[in-house]
């Protein structure tokens, strides 16, 4: 088969392609036909500085796929040859990711695709899916009439976070850039903060009387933290996806702390079924009408990978970046 290969971390230009034997099927895996892949964060990370998984690197990256199963392996029960699926399920920690035109997955990893979706737009959703889902349902445990924040209203995980605390029954109030404005106001969120020109103090007062968000989920992170430590309540809850550098509010407000990687399962082996189990939940809320992946108008194959990861890099991607077979 095809695959973009890397060789070793660096610029786009470590990209190249190359031919690699076809992966088998094997007890609890599938191979799937790659029809499309995302690009997140995670992928340009690995590709370009040392993580702690760069010692164990795959040479071909990213983890979303979306296709169809052509072998399923022993104790595979849940699939079939012929099954549209999607996942995320390589790409890191020596396991092959999606950039070649087929793919050996874990099984437990994997979920039926959403059916009202194209192969494109279901490879937008599985590790912005999973994150959203583990840190408003796993870790914060939002519920009806919860007073939620959340950064980054038409970001990769923010825009799923946001549909998906809706669905949860909570009162959405999130951030946004004025430069997005327009696709900001169809996620979903009952209100909106241009965080260019609102202060924390200002919105803190308008949408909560003053009180501070009972949970906040910030996928910006960096310098946003501080901001969203700013505008939890005492006793509230606040995750993130990205290190902190200063938790010191964390103590003085008493505030409950969480961390989300979706990575775990892949880097350590355990909960696999657990990522399978999430993207059945959000296929069936995807096909119900209640989310929807916002997915930007560039057109790469995998083959232009390079191309792809440029563009991320740029900030001028608006929704997720996804590539073809």
């Amino acid at each position: 088969m095809k695959a973009m290969i890397i060789k070793e971390v660096g610029g786009t230009d470590v990209f190249q392609i190359s031919e690699k034997a076809k992966p088998v099927a094997k007890p609890g895996h599938m191979v799937v036909e790659v029809k499309a892949t995302s690009v997140n964060p995670i992928d340009t990370m690995l590709r370009s500085i040392e993580l702690p998984w760069s010692t164990n690197l795959p040479e071909i990256l990213h983890g979303d796929v979306a296709g169809i199963v052509i072998e399923v392996g022993a104790e595979v029960t849940d699939f079939n040859i012929g099954d549209e699926v999607y996942g995320m399920a390589g790409g890191i920690n020596g396991v092959d990711g999606a950039l070649a035109e087929f793919m050996l997955v874990d099984a437990r990893l994997m979920a039926q695709k959403p059916k009202t979706l194209t192969m494109k737009q279901a490879a937008a959703l599985p590790l912005v899916a999973i994150t959203s889902y583990e840190a408003l349902v796993d870790k914060m445990d939002v519920k009806p009439g919860d007073n939620v924040l959340i950064h980054g209203t038409t970001g990769g995980v923010g825009h799923i976070a946001v549909q998906l605390a809706k669905v949860l029954g909570a009162n959405v109030t999130s951030t946004y850039s004025p430069a997005n404005e327009a696709l900001a106001k169809t996620v979903g969120a009952d209100n909106l903060v241009d965080y260019t020109t609102e202060s924390v103090s200002d919105y803190v007062q308008t949408y909560t009387n003053g009180v501070g968000f009972d949970k906040i989920f910030d996928p910006v992170a960096g310098d946003n933290i501080q901001k969203s430590f700013e505008a939890a309540k005492y006793n509230g809850h606040v995750a993130t996806t990205l290190p902190i550098a200063d938790p010191l509010q964390v103590a003085l407000k008493s505030l409950s702390f969480h961390s989300i990687l979706m990575l775990i399962p892949l880097c350590h082996g355990i909960n696999h079924a657990s990522h399978g189990r999430i993207l059945t939940e959000i296929a069936e809320l995807v096909d119900a009408g209640k989310i929807t992946p916002i997915i930007d108008e560039s057109n790469f194959s995998i083959w232009e990978v390079a191309k792809a990861h440029d563009l991320l890099a740029s900030g001028k991607a608006v929704g997720k970046i996804t590539l073809t077979v």
